[in-house]
């Protein structure tokens, strides 16, 4: 049973560092629990916590994030009326995390495949997007589409937010703990990019949970190919049998893609259509 007390002070602690002060309150509270409950020392503990949150979040961001100077980059491209200009824009923000930057040399083929095996995509749910909204110049949404995101930094999500009104879709982004409180909406297709491994290193068994509790017609869900400092351990065979036992039983039609930078399944998870 862990201290509510001590548990208030641990998550009052990280709040107070500059580098994770922005994250999910809900989501610290998660992290700091769990640490708690190994029973390590107060200085121990702590460094425990801000370590965890650095590998699922911190690792992926460069030190440059200047999300207000980003939006004014955007705004200005947007302004211009070159769909290209926006592209360049995106293109150049995507590359200030690990997650987008690792995707960038595919990004064109990467939406175009995923995109051709599903029908129009009037709705899009990003979970733990990091800076990937930025690619909806690349996604070929349906004309009303709508777009939402949410992931576990707020000052991150609060630059989507911004965003989405610069680009042709409704819709908006918030911070929030997957874990704990995963969205409620139904959509078309949701996001899941490289998102299941950080789960799981947060809570056993986490991912699983979200995927049957996801509203949505369709899934992507992506995997790294390499490690953040680029090994290639065998993680493309270790990936998909790991995703293929994760959805065993559930009768969901699977597509596996395998691209220079990613691994990916599109999943169908109605019941009266399958995928090419």
């Amino acid at each position: 049973m862990v201290d509510e007390q001590e548990l208030k002070k641990l998550v009052e602690q990280v709040q107070a560092s500059s580098k994770y002060g922005k994250i999910h309150p809900a989501f610290i509270e998660r992290v700091a629990a769990g640490e708690l409950g190994i029973g390590r020392r107060p200085k121990e503990t702590l460094k425990a916590v801000k370590n965890k949150l650095h590998q699922v979040g911190g690792a992926y961001l460069r030190g440059d994030t200047n999300f207000s100077a980003w939006l004014e980059v955007l705004k200005q491209a947007a302004g211009a009326g070159d769909p290209q200009e926006l592209k360049t824009a995106c293109a150049d923000i995507m590359g200030k995390h690990a997650s987008t930057r690792e995707r960038l040399p595919i990004l064109e083929e990467f939406y175009a495949a995923i995109f051709a095996d599903l029908p129009p995509v009037h709705s899009v749910l990003d979970l733990a997007c990091g800076l990937n909204p930025l690619a909806i110049p690349w996604m070929p949404l349906a004309p009303d589409a709508a777009y939402y995101a949410c992931d576990i930094y707020g000052d991150m999500t609060a630059f989507i937010d911004k965003f989405l009104a610069l680009v042709p879709v409704q819709g908006k982004a918030w911070a929030c703990d997957l874990i704990g409180e995963p969205p409620t909406q139904r959509v078309d297709l949701a996001l899941l990019l490289k998102t299941l491994p950080v789960l799981e290193q947060v809570e056993k068994g986490a991912g699983s949970l979200l995927l049957d509790a996801i509203q949505a017609d369709y899934l992507l869900v992506s995997y790294p190919v390499s490690s953040l400092g680029g090994k290639d351990k065998g993680m493309v065979d270790h990936y998909d049998g790991e995703f293929r036992e994760m959805v065993k039983g559930r009768g969901w039609e699977l597509k596996k893609f395998v691209f220079k930078t990613e691994l990916a399944f599109l999943v169908n998870k109605t019941t009266d259509k399958r995928l090419i």
